[in-house]
């Protein structure tokens, strides 16, 4: 990440033209002082005789010579150039940036996990397989599920393992050439179209209710069609709202002949209150580096287990934890039915035994907890900006995340884009932007359970401080924030146009 994040100040300028003050720091490749290592290094003293001659190495590695402290320096700067949860809020909507306690890191770093091989057999790794079963168990019982997989690499992933088995079901049932469709919500997370139309699925929108909820009578006719394989459902909702008749939706699509999928990404608002089977929910993935606590983007990687019905369960794919007596097995040969293989190994071990950690940490009472810290965190911010910022929806409570459009921004020539980099001169990583598209220059606040009152005090003073110079008319400092954070503001098109994401010697 933090060489990415020199070759992105080194390839991208400022909307005035002027370089990123970053490239003053040289990449680590130019620091090279060949011969110099920071390992002694076992000599050689084989022949390579024996060796294929494709197999020997004819040029330098090309990694660069340095010492240990300036391997250490350089990183420890680029660092303190990114914005961390270990250094501020992290207010980001529908992401649930939570604090990713250090408790967790020194369980996967134990070496019976840290240390291990997936190709090792079985029996030289049964407390790994154990820790994989049991948090199976646990995602299982939290949410109310008969099955469970732990194959997802990131939410997305998930996302499409579980469209991937519902496809799965309706070939089974000869019913794959007659369901063509997933119906997703206007309000949905924007991954859920894409994993559908992966799948190989064409999309149908449903629209929202003013309130922002999701409209029934429109649910009805597009399922009346007769061609629907599955309804998609972001709940709580991106508009940061509970759908209250998610019920009466599961059973309209189980009635349709459909399958129910939930979206879990935002399950950090519900966690320990609700089960969603218990809501006629039948496949769902979870997030663990959102609601349980495991790095995120970065530091990663992210990891995507899916939970389903008993009925899709026998859909799901493989590998797969079996307890049988006090010992554990990886079921690895599909049946029949089954899906198959989605991925080569059986999860991210990393990820899942921090997820585990952080569940075991918790307990039942201490996730119930969560999940109700993050509404209540919400709601504060929430009912301290109502009358400053524009709320999309007024007059109603939120979830685990309070939604603004740019109302309060008309006619003063300043937009969301410019809030937010202001906010990143404050010391704030800046909320979700343009998100959901179905609020107008959307701001979306996520403070998660873990911020203090005192926090959120200090960040919803700032706010109101910038839309008080919002007002004042002071229109060109927010056109040119931030102006004193490492990366000033870079030309965003270019960025996306034109990335340069690799390093190439002598450019």
């Amino acid at each position: 990440l933090s060489l990415r994040l020199s070759i992105l100040a080194r390839s991208l300028g400022t909307v005035s033209g002027n370089r990123a003050l970053i490239i003053n720091e040289p990449l680590i490749f130019e620091m090279d002082r060949p011969g110099l290592t920071a390992l002694r290094q076992q000599q050689f003293t084989e022949t390579t005789e024996a060796l294929p001659r494709e197999t020997l190495r004819t040029k330098p590695i090309g990694l660069p010579g340095l010492s240990e402290p300036t391997v250490m320096r350089h990183y420890v700067k680029l660092s303190q150039k990114n914005f961390s949860l270990d250094t501020g809020m992290y207010p980001l909507g529908s992401c649930t940036m939570k604090f990713n306690p250090r408790i967790n890191e020194a369980m996967a770093h134990l070496p019976g996990f840290a240390e291990i091989h997936p190709l090792q057999p079985t029996s030289t790794v049964q407390g790994a397989l154990q820790a994989m079963h049991l948090l199976g168990e646990s995602l299982m019982k939290i949410t109310g599920m008969g099955g469970v997989c732990l194959s997802g690499g990131a939410g997305s992933h998930g996302e499409l393992i579980g469209l991937m088995t519902i496809h799965q079901a309706h070939i089974c049932n000869g019913q794959d050439e007659k369901r063509k469709v997933v119906l997703v919500p206007t309000s949905a997370h924007g991954t859920n179209p894409a994993s559908a139309a992966t799948c190989g699925y064409k999309i149908r929108n449903v629209e929202l209710n003013p309130d922002g909820t999701v409209n029934l009578d429109d649910l009805r006719a597009n399922l009346a069609k007769g061609d629907v394989a599955a309804f998609m459902l972001t709940n709580p909702s991106t508009v940061g709202m509970f759908e209250p008749h998610c019920a009466e939706m599961a059973q309209l699509v189980h009635e349709a002949g459909a399958y129910f999928y939930m979206d879990g990404a935002n399950f950090n608002a519900i966690m320990g209150r609700v089960k969603p089977r218990d809501l006629g929910v039948d496949v769902m993935h979870l997030n663990l580096h959102k609601s349980f606590s495991t790095p995120h983007g970065g530091g990663g990687p992210g990891s995507g287990p899916i939970v389903m019905s008993d009925e899709l369960a026998q859909y799901a794919p493989v590998p797969k934890v079996i307890r049988r007596g006090t010992s554990y097995n990886l079921v690895e040969e599909p049946d029949e039915k089954c899906l198959g293989r989605v991925k080569g190994f059986h999860g991210q071990i990393g990820v899942c035994v921090r997820g585990l950690a952080y569940i075991l940490a918790m307990g039942e009472e201490g996730l119930r907890n969560v999940s109700g810290d993050a509404v209540l965190n919400a709601n504060y911010i929430l009912a301290r900006l109502k009358n400053v910022l524009s709320p999309a929806y007024p007059g109603r409570l939120c979830m685990h995340e309070c939604l603004f459009s740019d109302e309060y921004l008309k006619d003063t020539g300043v937009t969301t884009l410019d809030m937010a980099k202001a906010l990143i001169d404050e010391g704030y990583h800046p909320p979700t932007m343009y998100f959901p598209l179905v609020v107008h220059g959307a701001l979306l606040v996520e403070p998660s359970e873990n911020e203090s009152r005192e926090t959120l005090d200090t960040f919803c003073d700032i706010m109101t401080k910038l839309v008080e110079r919002v007002k004042a008319g002071e229109v060109d400092y927010f056109k040119q924030a931030p102006v004193h954070a490492p990366i000033r503001r870079a030309d965003e098109t270019t960025a996306a146009v034109e990335p340069i994401l690799t390093y190439q010697q002598g450019k």
